[in-house]
């Protein structure tokens, strides 16, 4: 692969005027701090974006860089995703060692009872009877017909089919987590998402005191780990630490390469490689991962082979290139100018040396303001503003139930009369689909209605399920699918329609509360699918019912779109103030851009929020951000002018 990143080595400009070498300290390049600081206060700012047309927007370096995003994003299938085919639970019955000569129809007859709620035989229970004497009457030739009134007690032991679960055994079945112990692969993956909020966390402070790379390889090495260790376990109790610590790893095995990669891209672009990126190698990962667990067919193999891609991505040290924005806080001015070059080079540019120069002291002043200004607002100031808060507590409860819907739906999978690959890979394809047909109509439905009506029809399609019997097996699966592309329709509206509500100086704070309330929420997806092993229509009726509630929602949420979105906290609470619910987006026009806003205000915050992207990716999916950053621009040039 082409090295994307940047050598400790010489680098020039392509104008030939700029030139340096990282062994030789030039103390800013000979240039007086003071001097520089005065220039930037004579000119307007230049920040990433404003030098990325000279770099190529959709040069050879972002299409690589486009491509680098696979490996990563399979990363994330493997370390969400094999859990389910690791932990499918297999038919079984009670193992009697007396009668294993007998034919399996037989032997389950004379020792299983039939459970009076499925009318099927008992799985977790035995007669407690005699078994050597009742197999020397059978030798005898007598005709033998089990009593119902014997005693039962529950198994310690099992026999299994794996014809429906791929043919192959699991943990479940090797360890024998079934009966009592059904519950160990859903309280597993409970503790795999505490790992999740303990790692966003975490994840968040390191990225932004160490930079991303070291987060993304860390989280990579980390994910290969709990798979190799995953491939050891011997006992619940070790398997529930590797998936919390797998949990560690999620999501930002991958969500670290995803903004890196974004920011390389130009606005207008940022909105399609967002969506198309999750779109192609997403789903490609998710239809692949179930057909691979069958060919390997052997769970801990698997375990081992999912470690692979991971630790390569471990390499990303030395093929992606860090944050430039984050370096630029960092006063790391030299490092930016190499990964500016480099790009130039491999896109076979020219960056006029008078750009680069403007584009250096401007990284020196966005350096100086975040040194010397104060945060002053936190998320905890919203609750100042009535109307906002109202929102941002509406916007994080809708995430957490889409959220509980997406995990619920992918795993419900394994409580449908339906082959679990099968309908697992088709459900996923729907992926596809759903981001592509969102990219095209997104800007143009808007949020709020759409998100109502994913939900809501989500919801319909799987209450549905509950009126269709057993034997209609394609009518289920048409049901599962639709409800599973609407699910998946909801989820990336809601990825940027929360960014897109939080106003600028607490979006980065804001959204990592919802995203950290929406693990929190997918703590009890799997309890909710485990309910499926008594009552299989349960788990059906409840995420059912969840998804029409978070569809209501949605509708006392305040439309984006044709909006000028909220910078600060008091922009926030008029903005949610205006809300209306008779309102359709089809039927508005964009708003004019605000001509004058007070320019000390706007310099400063400009420059902050362009530099400081948070450590997800949402600010990157919406085009409406990037349109009121311009927005904010033009008003602050306006602003400087005599």
């Amino acid at each position: 692969m082409t090295n994307l990143g940047y050598t400790n080595g010489s680098y020039e400009s392509s104008g030939d005027s700029f030139r340096s070498n990282s062994g030789k300290k030039t103390d800013k390049h000979s240039r007086n701090v003071c001097d520089v600081l005065d220039a930037v206060s004579e000119e307007e700012s230049m920040d990433f974006d404003d030098i990325l047309p000279y770099l190529d927007k959709f040069g050879r370096y972002q299409k690589l860089l486009f491509m680098a995003m696979a490996p990563f994003c399979f990363n994330l299938v493997l370390i969400y995703f094999p859990h389910i085919f690791v932990t499918l639970e297999p038919e079984h019955w009670c193992r009697v060692p007396e009668l294993l000569d007998l034919p399996l129809e037989l032997r389950r007859s004379l020792s299983s009872p039939v459970s009076n709620v499925t009318g099927k035989y008992d799985s977790c229970r035995v007669y407690d009877i005699d078994f050597g004497d009742l197999r020397r009457a059978l030798q005898a030739g007598q005709v033998l017909e089990p009593n119902p009134k014997w005693e039962t007690v529950e198994c310690n032991s099992w026999e299994y089919d794996f014809s429906a679960v791929g043919g192959y055994a699991s943990v479940v079945s090797d360890l024998d987590w079934v009966c009592s112990r059904g519950g160990y692969a859903a309280s597993a993956q409970s503790i795999f998402f505490v790992g999740a909020v303990v790692g966003g966390l975490i994840s968040g402070y390191l990225a932004d005191k160490f930079g991303r790379i070291p987060v993304l390889v860390g989280t990579n090495i980390i994910g290969a780990i709990s798979c190799l260790l995953t491939a050891t376990v011997n006992s619940f109790t070790e398997y529930a630490i590797y998936k919390f610590i797998a949990g560690l790893a999620f999501d930002n095995i991958f969500i670290m390469m995803y903004v890196l990669a974004l920011e390389y891209f130009a606005p207008e672009h940022r909105t399609l490689v967002a969506n198309m990126s999750i779109a192609i190698f997403y789903t490609l990962g998710t239809v692949i991962v179930p057909w691979f667990a069958i060919l390997v067919s052997d769970w801990r193999l698997f375990s081992v082979l999912c470690s692979v891609p991971m630790l390569f991505g471990a390499s990303a040290y030395y093929f992606v290139p860090e944050s430039v924005r984050w370096l630029m806080l960092q006063g790391r001015t030299e490092e930016s100018l190499k990964i500016v070059t480099k790009i130039a080079s491999v896109n076979k540019k020219i960056i006029p040396s008078d750009v680069l120069k403007k584009f250096e002291v401007s990284m020196i002043e966005a350096k100086r303001l975040a040194d010397t200004e104060e945060e002053s607002v936190s998320l905890i100031d919203i609750t100042k503003t009535p109307a906002q808060l109202r929102t941002f507590i509406i916007v994080t409860l809708y995430w957490m139930l889409v959220n509980l819907s997406y995990d619920g739906h992918l795993r419900n999978v394994s409580n449908l009369p339906l082959d679990v690959f099968i309908i697992f890979t088709v459900t996923s394809a729907t992926e596809f689909p759903a981001d592509t047909i969102l990219t095209l109509t997104l800007d143009k439905w808007g949020r709020r209605w759409y998100a109502f009506g994913s939900m809501l029809l989500s919801g319909i399609f799987t209450l549905l399920v509950l009126a269709v019997p057993n034997d209609h097996i394609y009518t289920i699966a048409a049901l599962a699918i639709l409800g599973r592309f609407c699910v998946n329709t909801a989820f990336n509206i809601g990825l940027q329609y929360a960014a897109e509500i939080m106003p600028t100086v607490v979006r980065a704070q804001g959204m990592a509360a919802v995203h950290i309330a929406g693990y929190v929420s997918a703590l009890v997806a799997p309890q909710i699918v485990q309910l499926g092993r008594q009552t299989p229509a349960l788990p059906l009726l409840v995420l059912g019912a969840l998804a029409i509630i978070a569809g209501c929602l949605a509708l006392f949420l305040p439309e984006t779109l044709h909006s000028q979105l909220p910078e600060t906290l008091l922009e926030g609470e008029a903005f949610c103030k205006s809300f209306k619910f008779w309102s359709f987006p089809c039927t508005q026009k964009s708003e004019a851009p605000k001509e004058e806003e007070p320019q000390s205000h706007t310099r400063n915050s400009f420059i902050r929020a362009r530099t400081r992207n948070s450590t997800r990716g949402e600010n990157y999916r919406s085009s409406l951000i990037k349109k009121r950053k311009d927005t904010v621009r033009r008003s602050s040039s306006q602003g400087s002018s005599p």
